[in-house]
């Protein structure tokens, strides 16, 4: 391929490390009522710090919202910033967790991770944030 070409039709992606600014939120239309919403994403990655290798894990958010809810877009934006993040299983859960929690404040919120087999074992994290009522 011509060298003209190929540098015109180049598009070079560049991943920014995961920053909860870009999370957008917008207000819960039933704020009176106890509901959940579960968002899952198969595709969950990061990066071991200790051997540099790929984590693939599905990360299961639910929560019960009290004013306002996460737009999925910019969630979305978010996790994937992780793929190229070197962070253990327990401290993503619970980073994604805390994020979310100081963004949305929410009546209740779980984040479940879990990650495919390493080696023969496969592990599940899950972080817990629940206000007393």
């Amino acid at each position: 391929m011509h060298p003209e070409v190929n540098r015109r039709h180049s598009k070079e992606y560049l991943m920014e490390p995961p920053n909860a600014s870009v999370l957008e939120v917008f207000e819960n239309q039933h704020p009176h009522r106890d509901y959940t919403i579960e968002i899952v994403c198969p595709e969950f990655t990061s990066v071991c710090p200790k051997t540099g290798q790929p984590d693939f894990g599905t990360l299961t958010i639910a929560y019960t919202p009290d004013v306002m809810c996460v737009e999925l877009k910019s969630l979305k934006l978010y996790l994937q910033a992780f793929r190229n993040e070197g962070i253990f299983y327990e401290h993503v859960t619970n980073r994604i967790l805390d994020e979310l929690v100081a963004l949305l404040s929410p009546r209740s919120m779980r984040v479940t991770a879990a990650f495919t087999p390493r080696g023969g074992i496969s592990t599940t994290v899950t972080a817990v944030h629940e206000i007393a009522r």
